[in-house]
């Protein structure tokens, strides 16, 4: 199984990861560390897939995997946690991992200096423009200047095509910085996430982000992608306290 671990300065206590589409048993075109059940992959493989991240990882129970909807609802998570339909969640119960699966989306995950709680958050562009981020960072117990986020693979600015209804959507919730939609011929733009998500967490006071340079589009032997292959699997980015 081959993870990606998260470049970030971090207390001891936090521990966290993304995996790719290797080291499952998911036939094409969910091949093969597909972690989603909603996608069309046969059930029996999902949960064999999620038993070998589980073992990977020497996870002693279930990561908290939630029905993402592209919306701003933010789910405390402790030993009783449940399936919920909510787009981040927050812990600050010992080895009880937040998770959100993507495929092209920007998963963000932020821990706090003192290693007392941690988050993960599900930014698409409806999410990010709704506030996700925002309501995620007002769930955490902890002073926003103790906040390190950082940010895990997402498609890129120049695979990103969207029309105006999404440069709207974000013009109505905040100043959009310049270079994040780069208008086309076409009368749509390249929209830049990681640009939008870097902006809407420093006008929330969080200026140490990381991450962000991985291309879910661009790089088919680790990631999936909706926008490049339509139905497909997804990757899981899982934040924890050890």
């Amino acid at each position: 199984m081959r993870l990606i671990e998260p470049d970030w300065p971090r207390h001891p206590r936090v521990r966290a990861c993304v995996t790719t589409r290797e080291g499952g048993v998911s036939p094409t075109p969910y091949d093969s560390l597909n972690l989603a059940g909603h996608v069309g992959d046969d059930p029996a493989n999902v949960a064999e897939n999620r038993r070998r991240l589980r073992a990977s990882l020497d996870l002693s129970q279930e990561p908290a995997w939630l029905e993402q909807v592209h919306g701003t609802q933010v789910l405390h998570i402790d030993h009783r946690h449940v399936i919920a339909a909510a787009d981040a969640a927050w812990t600050d119960v010992p080895h009880t991992p937040c998770v959100i699966m993507s495929a092209d989306c920007l998963p963000v995950l932020f821990a706090d200096d003192d290693g007392t709680c941690v988050a993960a958050a599900h930014a698409g562009w409806r999410g990010l423009a709704a506030g996700v981020l925002e309501q995620t960072v007002e769930a955490l117990p902890t002073m926003r200047s103790k906040l390190t986020a950082w940010m895990g693979p997402a498609i890129g600015p120049t695979a990103f095509e969207v029309g105006a209804d999404v440069l709207d959507a974000f013009e109505k919730t905040m100043q959009v910085p310049a270079g994040a939609f780069v208008p086309k011929p076409s009368g749509r733009y390249w929209c830049d996430l990681n640009l939008l998500a870097r902006t809407r967490l420093a006008n929330l006071g969080i200026t140490r982000v990381h991450g962000g340079h991985d291309c879910t589009h661009s790089d088919p032997s680790r990631f999936f992608s909706h926008r490049r292959d339509g139905a497909c699997g997804r990757i899981a980015s899982m934040v924890w306290l050890g």
